[in-house]
């Protein structure tokens, strides 16, 4: 059974791998992407109210750690990320990695609590999975994404 270290470390490592050299734009690209992907797996076990019930849980904690999180909203197929991004902030790189982080980690930990880590090893493996640099090799934009 895991427990909330090994998410932890899993998450730090992921982000040192996935993050190194991103902009905070990019780093909001793999925010919403491994959110995105982290729904999706657990959306198939837990569903819809379970999955928004946990979020908006995890979502409340993490702005109280990082304000500019206030903004996100959570909805039935997943995060909202659009007052984010109107927001047009500059933020500070070490503290939007470090609000990342926390989402992810207390998304994975909840649920791993809720499911007795079942879904602990199909939840890190598609963390792991989770890269700008998978679909953009070139560095450069593709698929009309921003």
């Amino acid at each position: 059974m895991a427990d909330g270290r090994a998410h932890t470390n899993h998450v730090n490592t992921w982000m040192a791998q996935a993050a190194n050299g991103l902009s905070s734009e990019q780093m909001l690209q793999l925010f919403e992407r491994a959110v995105g992907a982290l729904w999706n797996r657990a959306y198939l076990t837990l569903g819809e109210i379970t999955l928004t019930a946990i979020m908006d849980r995890v979502l409340y904690s993490a702005a109280e750690k990082f304000p500019p999180f206030e903004s996100l909203k959570v909805e039935p197929t997943g995060v909202d990320y659009r007052k984010l991004r109107e927001r047009h902030e500059v933020f500070n790189q070490g503290e939007l990695a470090e609000g990342i982080q926390f989402v992810i980690t207390e998304f994975i930990e909840v649920i791993g609590s809720l499911t007795a880590e079942i879904l602990t090893p199909a939840l890190h493996a598609e963390i792991s999975r989770v890269s700008l640099k998978r679909e953009e090799p070139s560095r450069k934009h593709g698929k009309g994404q921003s």
